[in-house]
């Protein structure tokens, strides 16, 4: 079986979204006759607000189901300054699924130590650092230097290359107005000056470092997740994957299954393209919602591991065991258990 999983990553680290096309033919059976899969180009859809954005999709047509998962480069949060209000930026960032990168200046607070859920922290100029990330569409870029002097550095930078999907910078109205003001002076994009979130953060009337880590944050995964802030270069995705699984399957040669979900309705745990693989002795990695969702498929991805076999599972939410399991969810989900003992 092709490892389509390590295609999928070589591609999205290149900042190329790919789409996994998988036709599948009947409920169950063979894989090798029952299951063809090749990558595709992303198709975003445009609703009538002119927002584009992309989403799992699955087709019936007769006794063939066509399920695309589009897949996007790993957005990074790159964070320039790391003084006192960097911390829980980059520490509550990573647990947002963001990969991290901190640059600073100054020794004492440019070092793995000070930022360890940072994946890159580079001690250099702010210009010198933005020029080593080399911005993409798929970055969200946060302003948070120790004065306006470097603020102004890090935009004489941004402000020419590549848009980010965000950009904000900290600081009061008053002060940030100046800054941009003389930016435009300076001959700067005045459309790309009048992109940049700042004040920066939803007023939530945050005051402590955290708070205003939290209001950053907000206003970046709004910028992340919703449609309207999608442009000609990049677009929302809704699916659920998470990079860290696909890592696993493309590296992981032992025997397993692999659960994916290609529909649901109402509401569920996790979103359509949430993947998890399942060992023979019913270990997890990744998941699709926990609780009732999973244990329901777990037996099923157990006894298929090894049989070259797949089957379409519906799972159904709604019940009385969904409720004695504490989960509010009251929709539906249908996974694709197929064995992945050969990926």
């Amino acid at each position: 079986m092709e490892n389509y999983y390590r295609k999928i990553l070589e591609k999205i680290a290149d900042n190329h979204p790919v789409a996994l096309e998988t036709v599948i033919t009947g409920e169950e059976g063979s894989i090798s006759a029952g299951i063809t899969r090749c990558l595709t180009e992303v198709t975003p859809v445009t609703d009538s607000h002119g927002r584009r954005f992309a989403r799992v999709t699955a087709e019936q047509t007769e006794n063939q189901l066509t399920v695309r998962e589009p897949i996007l480069p790993q957005e990074r949060l790159i964070v320039l300054g790391g003084g006192h209000i960097a911390l829980p930026v980059c520490r509550f960032g990573a647990e947002c699924g963001f990969n991290v990168c901190v640059v600073d200046d100054r020794p004492d607070f440019a070092n793995a130590a000070r930022f360890p859920e940072a994946s890159r922290v580079i001690c250099d100029s702010f210009e010198n650092g933005i020029r080593t990330l080399a911005i993409t569409p798929f970055d969200y870029v946060v302003v948070i230097t120790r004065g306006h002097r470097h603020d102004a550095d890090c935009l004489r930078v941004l402000l020419p290359g590549t848009e980010p999907a965000y950009l904000g910078m900290i600081g009061s109205r008053r002060r940030t107005t100046g800054l941009l003001q003389m930016l435009r002076e300076e001959g700067f994009d005045a459309d790309r000056i009048a992109k940049i979130c700042t004040p920066i953060g939803l007023s939530i009337g945050a005051v402590t470092p955290a708070e205003i880590a939290i209001s950053i944050l907000s206003e970046v995964i709004s910028y992340k997740r919703l449609p309207e802030h999608g442009d000609a270069d990049r677009f929302c995705s809704d699916s659920d994957v998470e990079l860290s699984t696909l890592e696993y399957l493309a590296q992981n040669h032992d025997p397993k299954a692999i659960v994916t979900v290609i529909e649901t309705k109402g509401s569920t745990p996790r979103g359509t393209g949430a993947k998890m693989a399942v060992s023979p002795l019913g270990k997890v990695t990744g998941s699709i919602g926990g609780g009732c969702s999973e244990a329901s498929v777990i037996q099923d991805a157990v006894r298929i591991i090894g049989t070259g076999r797949f089957k379409l599972v519906d799972i159904d939410l709604t019940g009385d065991v969904a409720e004695s399991d504490g989960m509010v969810c009251g929709g539906t989900m249908r996974v694709l258990v197929e064995d992945g003992s050969e990926v």
